[in-house]
């Protein structure tokens, strides 16, 4: 497969073709990022192509991205937090600077980051980070995949259970 899909995220993740699909959601698709220096970090995608910003959204689809984002977030925290004990936190995102549909971002954070970027906005990482091959998403990061995969699993089968 060719990286064609990431010049349509959402329709690729629609047809089923976009590789970093985790699961498909209520109002979206949580997906792995394309980099991978912080592990963990994971996107959440709108199923609507159109929508550019939350605003965008009849209020109840709203409500629907922001549960699932708040879920992407504690599936990453609860993933990243058994595999590596120097997990610290989860940053949670909605941006839409550069990409024009709407996504939020949810960025893992850890103590072992350099001191001068532990406390900053992920944005001010060095490009390098951002391009560098060893960073890159790649089958080294299917256990990771599939942690975040299995807790986003449980958290919908917990909420499932509360419900009924």
């Amino acid at each position: 497969m060719t990286d064609d899909w990431r010049t349509d995220r959402i329709g690729s993740a629609l047809r089923g073709e976009n590789p970093s699909v985790l699961r498909r959601l209520g109002a979206g698709f949580a997906v792995i990022g394309d980099v991978q220096f912080l592990p963990g970090y994971s996107v959440l995608l709108t199923d609507e192509p159109d929508v550019q910003r939350l605003s965008d959204l009849p209020r109840a689809q709203r409500l629907a991205f922001l549960a699932d984002m708040e879920r992407l977030g504690e599936a990453v925290e609860r993933a990243c937090r058994r595999m590596d004990p120097a997990f610290r936190r989860v940053n949670l995102e909605i941006l839409g600077n550069t990409d024009g549909f709407l996504h939020a971002h949810v960025w893992p954070r850890y103590e072992w980051e350099s001191a001068d970027l532990v406390g900053m906005p992920v944005w001010l990482y060095p490009h390098e980070r951002w391009r560098d091959e060893q960073f890159r998403l790649g089958s080294q990061h299917d256990e990771l995949r599939e942690a975040i995969g299995a807790e986003l699993d449980r958290l919908a089968h917990d909420s499932a259970q509360s419900v009924s």
